[in-house]
């Protein structure tokens, strides 16, 4: 009658068996023996070979013979498991003992490529035309602003939210249907300037781009991708056949989504690009980055980047931020350039509209398209979230909110 037992690599060559690696934390693996097998391997556990006394100090006298010895039992061969590895040996100064310690081996995966163009086609499907009856030509452009989406944020991990709200897959696309009617509804022009400031995944395994500390999540790093492309798609991809020309602006430096937001945009962008011949993204991986329509430029930026800077742009215009991205605009010549400068972020999760902080830009806050996290609400607020739809005419700015209850 067989049975099913952990052995040691030793005990498993010695049966004639072909040696398993060892289980995951363990130093054997298990075998199918027989009954007669399994007790002598009992036996010799239970009496293993002696171990013998070594020689460690031998003294002689003048003519060279032994006057004295100092016997030590040798110590038994550690058997150290396949992942674990030597990280430190310590000696003793006084007796010359020796210590050593052992870890579970690190193993560093490689962050590979992503396969676009396996993505693409997961993704590439019939679109349906969205119909509007506004008519073209009253504006020069209009934009949609969205910012931190914070895809796979948990608001209740403990059950003892305050404001409980949903914020999973469901909820975020029924968002984007709420987006493209107000977009529709709202249209005043031929031109649709996108942009999304940031923070579109709420973090990758569970935590900020620094690290810094744990965020609750309700989706694991496949599914928040997933969710978050099919989110940008589905925005994009109806108001296609609403406008002439779609240009989207996607900020990729920010302190929850980094790398992980990128490959996000990156794949939208191919897909988009690829099927539609009107609609062009560009994603930006620099902290502070701009664009003109016309002779208006709009400075963008999330208000935080991913690893260095230690404060961010606040809510409210200080003398250090208008330092800033006065430096920025003279860097690039942008005064010299635009009639009407525009600094646009998110990060702060509150709407704010500042035109006379500077005499040289307007500063914009946008709102969070995202429920407040736990731990915003029980620092701050409820607050109230949204998007924006903006049109322009000339230098005239329409600002239409759109705040989700």
């Amino acid at each position: 009658m067989k049975v099913t037992k952990r052995l040691f690599p030793n005990e498993a060559a010695k049966l004639g068996f072909v040696v398993k690696k060892n289980e995951t934390l363990r130093t054997q693996a298990r075998y199918s023996v027989s009954e007669e097998q399994w007790e002598a391997i009992q036996i010799k556990r239970i009496t293993p070979n002696k171990r013998k006394f070594v020689k460690t100090i031998e003294k002689f006298d003048k003519n060279g013979v032994t006057v004295s010895t100092v016997e030590k039992l040798q110590s038994k061969p550690i058997d150290i498991p396949e992942n674990f590895e030597l990280i430190k040996v310590s000696t003793s100064k006084t007796t010359g003992q020796q210590w050593t310690q052992y870890a579970a081996k690190t193993v560093t995966e490689e962050v590979k490529d992503f396969d676009f163009e396996a993505i693409i086609k997961k993704h590439i499907h019939p679109v349906k035309q969205a119909a509007t009856s506004i008519l073209k030509g009253k504006k020069d452009f209009d934009r949609l602003v969205l910012s931190d989406v914070h895809i796979g944020m948990e608001t209740d991990k403990y059950d003892n939210s305050m404001y409980a709200i949903k914020w999973n897959k469901e909820e975020v696309l029924k968002d984007a249907k709420r987006i493209i009617l107000a977009t529709v509804t709202e249209k005043e022009s031929d031109l649709l300037i996108i942009d999304d400031y940031g923070d579109l995944m709420d973090g990758f395994d569970g935590k900020t781009t620094r690290g810094g500390h744990e965020l609750p999540q309700n989706m694991t790093n496949e599914e928040a991708f997933d969710v978050a492309v099919q989110f940008k798609l589905s925005i994009v991809e109806p108001l296609v056949n609403c406008y002439d020309r779609i240009k989207v602006n996607n900020i990729c430096n920010d302190n929850h989504s980094g790398a992980f937001g990128y490959f996000v945009a990156q794949t939208m962008k191919q897909i988009l690009e690829i099927k539609y011949n009107n609609v062009k993204v560009t994603n930006h991986r620099k902290f502070i980055n701009h664009y003109f329509i016309g002779n208006i430029c709009f400075v963008i930026s999330h208000g935080k980047d991913d690893k260095s800077l230690k404060f961010g742009f606040k809510p409210h215009l200080k003398t250090d931020s208008i330092e800033k991205i006065d430096q920025y605009c003279k860097n690039y010549n942008i005064y010299k350039s635009a009639e009407l400068v525009i600094f646009c972020k998110g990060d702060s999760h509150q709407a704010l509209f500042d035109m006379c902080g500077s005499d040289d830009f307007y500063y914009f806050n946008y709102p969070a398209l995202s429920p407040s996290s736990q731990w915003v609400q029980n620092n701050f607020k409820k607050g109230r979230r949204g998007f924006f739809l903006e049109s322009f005419k000339g230098l005239d700015i329409y600002l239409k909110p759109k705040f989700i209850r």
